[in-house]
């Protein structure tokens, strides 16, 4: 289910990369630089009121779902989430609405420095309903393990949301930039309803029943939402300390090495959790069950990344070429330090899932913000010992450092272990990418390839018995 989760979602992700570079050079050849301003100032409003109003529930609700639909013989109990889910969504976007238009004056100051932009937030506010509905729909989906109907109205919303927004941005210029997101936005959601569960009646709840059964998700997503606004602060801090006594220029540096790093690799990740985070659900109060598939989860998430970081370090310089420019070379070791840490982040991530299986909102947080506080200290010291190449052993040491502390809590407070054949698959992968970032810093080309090669079979190998079993 993992592999067939990955190569559904995986597919769905790159054609949501294509869909935004389309979208984005488009807007920068129509538009021109304001344009391109003024789409990346309301796009980042937009999802930092999502982020504020929706309260985490995307994620937060999957969990309830998944519980729900475990136990099928209860099938108005499924009923009764799913419909609350739906409702909590709608509310909280009429939430989202309001608040947007009432600061929408403060917005367009804080945003451009003026008042000339408070009737494109008053609009933006739309937009923010329709996400929130569509995180709704796509929550209901992802619990329900429908995951070939989520991937569908991801995938169309996507294209469709697009091809609304290309006239807009043709015809209208400048003035395309809010239309064309509200478009977007409401394309997604035209997909997401005609691709919702259809299977589960909306069950005849009041407003204090919908209220007590969505109270605990909501608990959860508020804890999720602190936890991401810490990290989200963290980053902005240590940008702003590094643009300080380095430069705009280093801080580009740095968000580009970060973005190859941990944003490409991390829509593996998030192809693999589409699955997996509703699966641990369901068996939250089993630790036989939870230890069996954190385990079998590891082995296969290891597999599928351990060719991907080694590629990632052998063809760094020709991903650079293509992505950036050739005088983006500084950037090498942050890469290669990175992705070593991209192995520790995967083996953290199958065991952080639990947390949030469990509901465990507090600990989410706890650990969640003594990891951004420690990442912070490590960058700031790290790049003042050795630069960018220092942000890079940065990533690598931060990430061991939060695997030693969710094992702790994976341990020792949920009583769970892992097995010695997801520990094997680990050292694999630790062994296979840290041997071709030593080869390539030795100018080693023709060993950190016959690495690489050996990697991928062997992943390849391994991958395939996973799959027939």
């Amino acid at each position: 289910m993992a592999m067939k989760a990955m190569g559904i979602f995986g597919g769905v992700q790159m054609i949501g990369i294509i869909c935004s570079i389309v979208r984005t050079k488009l807007v920068a050849l129509w538009i021109g630089p304001v344009g391109m301003g003024l789409f990346g100032l309301f796009n980042q409003a937009l999802d930092m009121l999502n982020t504020a109003t929706n309260l985490g529930i995307r994620q937060s609700s999957v969990r309830d779902i998944s519980q729900a639909h475990e136990n099928a013989a209860e099938q108005g109990h499924i009923s009764r989430v799913i419909t609350a889910v739906r409702r909590w969504s709608l509310w909280l976007g009429m939430a989202g609405v309001v608040f947007t238009i009432a600061m929408s004056p403060l917005l367009s100051e804080w945003t451009f420095g003026n008042s000339d932009h408070i009737w494109g937030f008053v609009a933006l506010s739309v937009a923010l309903l329709f996400v929130a509905l569509t995180n709704g729909e796509h929550a209901v989906l992802q619990g329900l393990a429908k995951l070939k109907r989520l991937a569908h109205a991801t995938m169309w919303g996507t294209i469709f949301g697009l091809v609304l927004s290309v006239p807009m941005f043709y015809y209208l210029g400048e003035d395309s930039v809010v239309p064309s997101i509200i478009a977007y936005a409401a394309g997604c959601l035209i997909f997401a309803w005609i691709f919702r569960d259809k299977d589960h009646a909306t069950a005849p709840l009041t407003h204090r029943q919908t209220f007590a059964i969505g109270k605990d998700f909501v608990k959860l997503g508020i804890y999720m939402t602190a936890g991401l606004f810490i990290t989200t602060l963290m980053g902005y801090v240590f940008n702003a300390w590094l643009n300080n006594v380095a430069g705009t220029a280093e801080v580009g540096y740095y968000q580009a090495g970060y973005t190859l790093v941990n944003k490409y690799t991390g829509l593996v990740l998030t192809a693999l959790g589409m699955e997996y985070y509703p699966r641990l659900a369901r068996v939250a109060t089993s630790r036989i069950r939870l230890t069996a598939f954190v385990s079998q989860e590891l082995k296969v998430s290891m597999l599928v990344m351990a060719p991907i970081v080694a590629l990632f370090i052998l063809l760094r310089g020709t991903i650079v070429w293509i992505l950036y420019a050739p005088s983006f070379d500084v950037i090498y070791s942050l890469i290669s330090w990175g992705m070593i840490g991209i192995v520790w982040r995967t083996l953290s991530w199958c065991m952080a899932f639990v947390i949030l299986a469990k509901g465990d909102g507090k600990m989410f947080l706890i650990t969640e913000a003594v990891s951004d506080v420690i990442g912070f200290g490590l960058n700031v010291w790290f790049y003042q010992l050795w630069g960018l190449t220092g942000l890079g052993i940065s990533f690598m040491v931060w990430y061991i450092i939060y695997t030693a502390m969710i094992y702790v809590v994976y341990r020792w407070h949920y009583s769970l272990q892992l097995t010695p054949s997801s520990l094997l698959t680990t050292i694999f992968a630790l062994c296979g990418a840290s041997a071709v970032m030593m080869a390539m810093q030795y100018n080693l080309t023709a060993v950190a390839v016959a690495v690489t090669v050996v990697v991928t079979l062997v992943s390849a190998v391994l991958i395939k018995r996973q799959w027939t079993r």
